[in-house]
């Protein structure tokens, strides 16, 4: 048992939590992970021939900031870079990804259904929700056949609950004459288009950030229990007793706020929505015939949304997939059940067609999607000023229980660092 004094008192080794103490300029701080390693879900298993992330994590950067820090962090490693090769599974065929600019790569009729709806849709100024807002821009045969399907094995819940922000800049929109010129240009400019990939996987980045830290200010395996916000006090399962004077947040909100024991938090607690993703790293004998990065498949015959190909972005000889399969929170998830199912989809799909699995890892993320909702992201924005006025300050994905790229964790981080400086 210790008694320690710190300045700036970060839960969380995640991308948030690691960025923020190199960006902070100061000695005296402390880093507290539940875990044995650093990275939160941002972590990288390589065994034998595979490298497998905890889902997949690629690099892609709006601002030059932060892509010259991560160059920097990275110079000593080998990097990857792609033009991203993304598809939609759909009726056995592949086309391109977003569905709502290649509904020209349907066949006849269905493309004929699509471009009748989407010229006939009926807008809002306002919409009530996230469904509401995609018949509202796209119509009926679009949003049926796959924004619906697609998004409510991505989300497990009722689209009817999400906000109709609920994925910001990261959804593809596109209006009529974007979907019309794409049927001649075939162009994809969605945010992630490029991307960059260690060749050692996305938790070499992690490593870096860590490595630029002093050991002696991480705690890892350590699990805050408690926090006493009134004398601004930490108290660890290892028995520790943390005085703080800034409280950085970068633990899933949902986790955070059980910490404290007021009521405003277990309100705040008992509003927030979310899924888990339960997902499979699967290493195989040979290659595989799909050329892809990754690939989205609507289809709830399928019980995966999205599958994802290491080997193909490492140009590898080997199959090294990611799975990635979503369910509510409150789910109980037969793994051996959903591992023989995938693998027998993975048949059907033809991805693994005369393969032998040699190797594989289960994930579960929990929480892993966030369900942004207009009156609870309310209620968040509110808790966050208020706890603000308590030095207290939750970042990141989790932690501000938001959508976002690890590139906004770490322009978070920043920008809260160069505030608190």
């Amino acid at each position: 048992m210790s008694e320690l004094n710190v300045k700036y008192l970060i839960l969380g080794a995640g991308i948030s939590g690691l960025s923020f103490a190199n960006f902070v300029d100061s000695e005296d701080y402390l880093v507290v992970e539940k875990d044995s390693r650093p990275g939160g879900y941002c972590k990288t298993t390589i065994r034998g021939d595979y490298v497998w992330d905890y889902a997949g994590h690629f690099f892609h950067f709006k601002t030059e900031e932060m892509k010259k820090f991560f160059e920097e962090k990275m110079k000593d490693c080998e990097l990857v870079t792609q033009q991203k090769n993304t598809k939609i599974y759909y009726k056995d065929n592949l086309i391109n990804y977003p569905f709502q600019t290649n509904i020209h790569q349907l066949d006849k009729e269905e493309f004929i259904d699509c471009l009748y709806d989407l010229f006939n849709k009926v807008e809002k100024d306002n919409y009530d929700n996230f469904l509401d807002m995609l018949y509202g821009k796209f119509g009926k045969s679009i949003v049926e056949k796959f924004l619906k399907p697609y998004n409510e094995k991505l989300y497990a819940c009722d689209l009817n609950k999400l906000d109709k922000d609920a994925m910001g800049r990261f959804f593809p929109y596109a209006d009529l004459k974007q979907i019309i010129d794409n049927m001649k240009k075939n162009e994809n400019n969605s945010y992630n288009n490029q991307f960059l990939y260690p060749r050692k996987g996305a938790g070499a980045f992690m490593d870096k950030l860590y490595e630029s830290l002093n050991p002696e200010k991480v705690k890892l395996n350590t699990c805050i229990n408690k926090i006493d916000v009134g004398n601004k006090t930490a108290y660890t399962d290892k028995g520790d007793v943390i005085k703080y004077e800034y409280l950085i947040n970068t633990s899933p909100l949902n986790q955070f706020l059980g910490l404290m024991g007021r009521t405003e938090d277990v309100e705040l607690l008992n509003k927030l929505s979310y899924n888990k993703v339960l997902v499979f790293n699967l290493g195989f004998e040979k290659k595989s015939d799909f050329d892809e990065h990754w690939i989205y498949l609507p289809e709830k015959q399928y019980n995966y949304y999205r599958v994802g190909f290491y080997n193909n972005i490492l140009s590898d000889e080997k199959l090294s997939m990611y799975i990635e399969i979503g369910f509510s929170k409150d789910a109980e998830i037969d793994v051996d059940k959903e591992l023989q199912l995938t693998l027998e989809n993975l048949e059907k799909n033809g991805i693994t067609k005369d393969n032998k699995l040699v190797d594989h890892e289960t994930i579960i993320m929990d929480p892993a999607y966030v369900h942004i909702e207009k009156e609870t992201s309310e209620d968040i924005k509110n808790y966050m000023r208020n706890i603000a006025n308590e030095q207290i300050y939750s970042i990141g994905r989790y932690g501000a229980w938001t959508y976002c790229s690890m590139e906004d964790a770490m322009i978070s981080a920043k920008e809260l660092a160069a505030k608190l400086r």
